[in-house]
C-alpha cells in the first residue's frame, strides 16, 4: 500500500523555529519539544546547508521594538532578505499571529511598511483563537487567501513550579488582606497605571493592590510609582521575579487583573488560570473565548476602561467558592497543539504542491 500524501511529507520534514528558546515564555519550547519521530526542527538560524520544509515563525513584529528606527529597518530587512532566500529553495513560511501590531509602536510609518511586506510572503497562518483569527482577517484580507488555523496557547501548569509555601507569609501580605494581583512584564499597552488610578477608589477594607514585574522603560516606572505613591496600599516591586516564584506571588492574589488597554491574546491570563487563580480581563480579543473555555468561575470579563467599581465586582466575584484547581481544557493540552500544529505543517506544504 502507497502511503498517504501526510505520511510522505512528514518523512522528509524540516522546521526552521523562529524562536524556540524565548528566555520570557516557555511557549515556543514547549511547541517543539516533541513535534514527533519524523520532524526535525532546528532553532533559527539553523544550518544553510540544510532544505527546510517550514520555517515557522513567532513575533515578527518584535524586531520593530528597538528605539533606532536605522537598526528597526535593518533588523527587518535582513528578516526579508532571509525568507525570499527560503522561498527559493522552497520553504513554506507559516506565521503564529501573537499580535497584529508591535505594542510598543516606535515606528509607525516603517510598521505600516512591514506588513505590508510580510503578509505577502507568509504561506500559511496559525491563530491562537477565533476571534484573533476574526480580527487578523479583518486587518490583513490576504490570509483568506492561504491556509490558516486556530490552535490555542497551550498551558503552563508544567513550566512553573508548584508553590508549597504561606504565599503571602512568603510575601510580607498580613492573611486578612483582600488581594488584588498584576504580575507580568510591565508595558504601556498593559495599562498598570490605570489600575492603580482605579484601586485608590476602592473601598473594600483590607483591599490591597500589589504590582510585580520588570517596566518596559523608566518613564511608564515614573508614572506607575506617583500614582502608587498616593495610596500605602499599593506594593510595586519592579523587579525580575524567578521562575520558582512565579506561583507564589499568583497563589497570593485573591484575583489577578489584566487591565490591558488592547490584547489578542495573553499569556500572562493562561498562567495565573495555570495557577489556579481566577482573573479579570477586558472583554478583548480572545479573552471572551477564554472565558468560554475555562469558564465563569474562572474569567470574568469587563467593557470600558477599568475602574473601581469593575475591581469591587470582580473581587467580591472572585471570592466565591470554586474547586481548588481549575480544570484545563482538551484543547489546551500541549500533545494535542502539537499534533494539530504538525498537521497544520502538513496541509501547507501539500497546499502549496498542488
Amino acid at each position: 500500500m502507497s502511503a498517504s500524501p501526510f505520511e510522505s511529507i512528514r518523512s522528509g520534514m524540516r522546521v526552521l523555529a523562529w524562536p524556540i528558546e524565548n528566555g520570557k515564555n516557555p511557549y515556543t519550547t514547549q511547541i517543539y519539544e516533541n513535534l514527533g519521530p519524523d520532524v526535525n526542527v532546528d532553532e533559527w538560524p539553523g544550518n544553510p546547508l540544510k532544505k527546510y520544509s517550514v520555517w515557522h515563525m513567532h513575533w515578527p513584529d518584535g524586531l520593530l521594538n528597538v528605539s533606532n528606527s536605522l537598526h528597526a529597518a535593518y533588523r527587518v530587512s535582513g528578516m526579508f532578505a532571509i525568507a525570499d532566500c527560503l522561498h527559493l529553495r522552497g520553504t513554506k513560511i507559516i506565521w503564529t499571529m501573537h499580535n497584529l501590531q508591535s505594542h510598543e509602536a516606535f515606528h509607525p510609518s516603517l510598521e505600516r511598511w512591514f506588513w505590508r511586506q510580510f503578509i505577502p510572503r507568509i504561506d500559511g497562518a496559525i491563530s491562537l483563537s477565533s476571534a484573533g483569527l476574526s480580527l487578523a482577517i479583518k486587518r490583513f484580507p490576504r490570509l483568506k487567501d492561504i491556509p490558516t488555523a486556530v490552535i490555542p496557547h497551550g498551558h503552563y501548569r508544567e513550566d512553573y513550579p508548584q508553590n508549597t509555601v504561606n504565599a503571602r507569609q512568603a510575601l510580607g501580605i498580613p492573611d486578612e488582606s483582600r488581594v488584588f494581583m498584576f504580575l507580568g512584564a510591565v508595558r504601556a499597552y498593559k495599562n498598570v497605571a490605570a489600575l492603580v488610578r482605579a484601586f485608590r477608589q476602592v473601598t473594600i477594607p483590607h483591599a490591597v493592590l500589589y504590582v510585580a514585574g520588570v517596566p518596559g522603560s523608566s518613564e511608564l516606572a515614573a508614572e506607575i510609582l506617583k500614582e502608587a505613591a498616593l495610596d500605602r496600599r499599593v506594593c510595586v516591586k519592579f523587579e525580575f521575579i524567578r521562575v520558582q516564584d512565579i506561583s507564589t506571588y499568583l497563589s497570593a492574589a485573591d484575583l489577578v487583573v489584566l487591565p490591558y488597554r488592547e490584547v489578542l491574546n495573553s499569556g500572562s491570563a493562561l498562567l495565573a488560570l495555570s495557577c489556579s487563580r481566577p482573573i479579570l480581563v477586558p472583554d478583548l480579543g480572545a479573552m471572551s473565548e477564554l472565558q468560554a473555555d475555562y469558564g465563569d468561575a474562572w474569567v470574568q470579563t469587563f467593557s470600558g476602561p477599568i475602574n473601581a467599581n469593575i475591581l469591587e465586582r470582580g473581587l467580591n466575584w472572585a471570592s466565591q467558592n470554586r474547586p481548588p484547581v481549575c480544570p484545563v481544557p482538551d484543547r489546551y493540552n500541549w500533545q494535542s497543539i502539537r499534533s494539530r500544529t504538525v498537521r497544520f505543517y502538513e496541509s501547507v506544504v501539500l497546499e502549496t504542491r498542488r
